[in-house]
């Protein structure tokens, strides 16, 4: 990353509730003063810690875009802040007006530095349980597979999907909604950088160490977004597998930080800087 130029940044998965991620956090820094920082998700569990991450990181960088992860969406029992599914997230929404991070909900900024211009799409779509292991077609046949076999993600008693009947209901309603905004963009200008959570696609889950958990990670109903929508890139996180993968020809970058028992083992030719530079694009 060059120091000297303008460049638009990303990160995810901070998980600032381990002290050795919040060092991380403390130390991150833009290159220069017209540096972008996109925030990918899953920062924090607590809105007292959501907060204090993005007041410190606001504060340092030009623009600070964030979209939701699962854990934001939580209602631990210990955090003041019991509110639950929607109106969580639009609490969440009205902290980074305060601290005037962008959100899915406000107009998409356009990137006009090098490697632009560019339509910064920040979006929440969440996952409907369709990235099934294999031998089960149905929502129930996967979250039984995934019981027996005892890999289950915590969102399943954490995450409450209110006023929804279930996640996947929420996740349909978030989809429409997004897949509306994009639809009325300008064919004819600049490409939209696609930023979400969760995997466009399902092909980077094939990696996991636990195939089950794939349910939990996204949704078949964007799988071709990255090619209808003229996609410049993708940016993603959820996975903590942080890597380049290229998908029909469009850039998918996961940018996740994650646990420190997983960063802290990963060998040196798979280690990645905690900001990863999107744009320019590095030689």
């Amino acid at each position: 990353m060059a120091a000297a130029s303008q460049t638009l940044l990303a990160c995810s998965d901070l998980h600032v509730r381990h002290q050795e991620n919040r060092a991380v956090v403390e130390a991150m820094r833009p290159g220069g003063d017209d540096d972008w920082l996109l925030v990918v998700g899953d920062v924090a569990e607590y809105v007292a810690e959501f907060r204090w991450a993005l007041t410190l990181l606001a504060g340092r960088f030009a623009k600070v875009i964030w979209v939701p992860g699962n854990h934001e969406l939580w209602t631990p029992k210990r955090d003041p802040v019991q509110l639950r599914g929607v109106a969580r997230y639009w609490h969440l929404v009205d902290s980074c007006r305060e601290l005037g991070v962008l959100t899915p909900e406000d107009p998409y900024p356009v990137w006009d530095g090098p490697g632009g211009p560019v339509v910064v799409a920040p979006m929440f779509l969440l996952y409907d349980y369709t990235f099934r292991p294999a031998g089960t077609s149905t929502k129930d046949e996967a979250l039984a597979y995934a019981h027996r076999t005892g890999v289950v993600c915590s969102d399943e008693y954490l995450l409450h999907p209110d006023p929804f009947p279930a996640i996947d209901d929420w996740c349909r309603s978030r989809v429409a909604l997004t897949e509306q905004r994009l639809e009325a963009l300008d064919p004819a200008g600049p490409r939209p950088l696609l930023v979400n959570h969760f995997p466009l696609v399902r092909e980077p889950t094939r990696v996991l160490r636990y195939p089950e958990f794939a349910q939990w990670c996204g949704t078949e109903l964007t799988a071709d977004w990255h090619l209808r929508f003229r996609a410049a890139a993708a940016v993603y996180g959820h996975l903590h597998i942080p890597r380049t993968t290229v998908h029909d020809g469009v850039r998918f970058e996961e940018v996740s930080l994650g646990y420190p028992r997983e960063w802290a083992r990963r060998p040196a030719h798979y280690q990645r800087p905690p900001l990863r530079q999107i744009l320019p694009i590095e030689a």
